[in-house]
């Protein structure tokens, strides 16, 4: 894909999650990988609802900044997940209402702290782990992906948000929707309780259905 189409379906996905409600104002960032290596992201205080294709940042691999406007200052969760997953070419940060929700609650497994309650998740995402609080732009988010990333297509942050990487832009916005989705199946239920899949059928579904991001 030419770097102007990528730039393009960016400002698409982002535009569609911005009017879905999962990012408000100028919360959240994407960013998507080049054959080259280099990274298209979104700037700093952009808002997903009216991104414009020629003005998102463009940095190397090493995360400095090439061209475009300011980029993100959130730059070293990407770059994270880029180095350490090099099947993930398209990185998803949001703010999404329901994963947000469920960052803040109290004594969650950080191993997988959202379980098995449907099939999709299991095979989009499989377990989301959950790193400790880290002002916005802390480099130490970066060093705590750094730690997860090459088991986890994503993860949660806590009293943030959700870190979702993919093959494809299209794929880390489809993992990101699973995501979302299944937080608020969770936290719907969570007052009334609910079944899980057990190991057995989780097991299966694995088998079956391998992760290809």
């Amino acid at each position: 894909m030419s770097e102007q189409a990528l730039r393009s379906e960016l400002v698409e996905w982002a535009r569609s999650m911005f009017y879905r409600g999962y990012s408000s104002g100028g919360a959240g960032n994407i960013s998507a990988k080049l054959e080259d290596g280099t990274i298209i992201i979104t700037p700093t205080n952009s808002s997903f609802g009216d991104l414009q294709a020629n003005r998102l940042s463009k940095l190397d691999a090493e995360g400095n900044w090439l061209s475009g406007d300011k980029p993100t200052k959130e730059v070293s969760m990407h770059l994270a997940m880029y180095r350490n997953r090099p099947e993930c070419h398209a990185v998803v940060h949001l703010h999404s209402p329901w994963l947000t929700a469920l960052s803040c609650l109290p004594n969650l497994d950080r191993s997988n702290c959202l379980p098995p309650i449907t099939p999709y998740y299991v095979m989009r995402i499989g377990k989301l782990p959950l790193v400790k609080y880290l002002p916005p732009g802390d480099e130490r988010i970066g060093e705590e992906i750094a730690k997860l990333a090459a088991k986890h297509n994503a993860i949660l942050l806590s009293n943030h948000g959700p870190v979702v990487g993919g093959k494809t832009l299209r794929q880390a916005f489809f993992n990101a929707e699973e995501l979302e989705d299944t937080a608020r199946l969770y936290l719907t239920l969570l007052p009334h309780g609910f079944t899980t899949l057990n190991e057995e059928q989780v097991q299966e579904l694995e088998t079956r259905y391998p992760k290809t991001e």
